[in-house]
């Protein structure tokens, strides 16, 4: 049997995988910079927009949406590279699915935020 963690210990161990992820993407990845710098500016400014905890909880989910999205698009096209270079058209499918993923993303937050600001 393996010596997996368990308990608080695999809490703790999860967490430094997460934080390891987030820095990783942050890392190799301009557009989840960019998202991240946003986020800094859109959250306080929800916190301050939103005029009841809902509508400030939908502002700000939207922007975590986002991040979510590219972190796991970033993750698609890390394993596909991984894979080769050749284009197959399984891959480049993926990638695109994935970007279309972002894209969906970051137009739900601008129709979010547009209809709770106007």
């Amino acid at each position: 049997m393996k010596n997996e963690a368990v308990g608080l210990k695999r809490i703790f161990k999860a967490f430094e995988f997460s934080i390891k992820g987030l820095k990783t993407c942050y890392q190799s990845e301009a557009a989840f910079r960019q998202e991240v710098w946003l986020a800094f500016v859109l959250i306080p400014l929800a916190l301050i927009l939103g005029s009841s905890p809902l509508e400030k909880f939908a502002l700000i989910a939207v922007v975590f949406l986002v991040l979510i999205v590219e972190m796991l698009n970033s993750a698609i096209e890390a394993a596909i590279d991984r894979i080769g270079d050749d284009y197959h058209a399984l891959s480049g499918a993926a990638k695109d699915m994935g970007s279309a993923a972002v894209w969906l993303s970051l137009v739900l937050l601008v129709i979010t935020w547009l209809i709770i600001l106007i």
